[in-house]
């Protein structure tokens, strides 16, 4: 199954819900950032670097760090070729050895499948809206992104 699309808004209540709030909690879920040589001007708040030129060959360790979370969402400057590689490879990586069940779910005694996602117009959309908004988005150098905002 390929990875789902997730729009930025969704992710912002993600990332600002309580332990009242129906969303996913942010607990439950990780940020993948594959942005390489571009990881720079800041990053979505929790997320986790894992730059695509080395995506591959550290996928069984980044398969042991992410199988707890029931939910993961990666993304790229655009969302467009590298951040959706990267979940195509992680889900190809799942299936070749046979993990296709999020651990945190199987303790529940669920069973859920791990939800795969990618965020719609990667971090360059989501630096537009909430670049400046510091509960979202950390080390944002307005001046680097003045260039692309325009």
């Amino acid at each position: 199954m390929p990875p789902k699309i997730l729009d930025k808004h969704t992710l912002k209540t993600w990332l600002l819900a309580g332990p009242t709030s129906d969303a996913v909690l942010p607990s439950s879920f990780a940020i993948i950032d594959v942005r390489d040589d571009d990881y720079i001007g800041g990053h979505i708040k929790t997320s986790r670097h894992h730059p695509s030129s080395s995506f591959a060959l550290g996928l069984p360790y980044l398969h042991a760090e992410l199988q707890e979370f029931p939910v993961l969402v990666f993304h790229c400057a655009l969302s467009q070729q590298r951040g959706p590689a990267a979940a195509n490879m992680y889900l190809r990586y799942k299936d070749m050895i046979g993990s296709d069940k999020s651990p945190a779910s199987d303790l529940a005694g669920i069973g859920i499948e791990q939800a795969v996602y990618v965020l719609r117009g990667g971090f360059t959309e989501w630096q537009r809206e909430f670049g400046k908004d510091e509960r979202l988005t950390e080390a944002y150098d307005e001046s680097y992104w003045k260039y692309f905002n325009q």
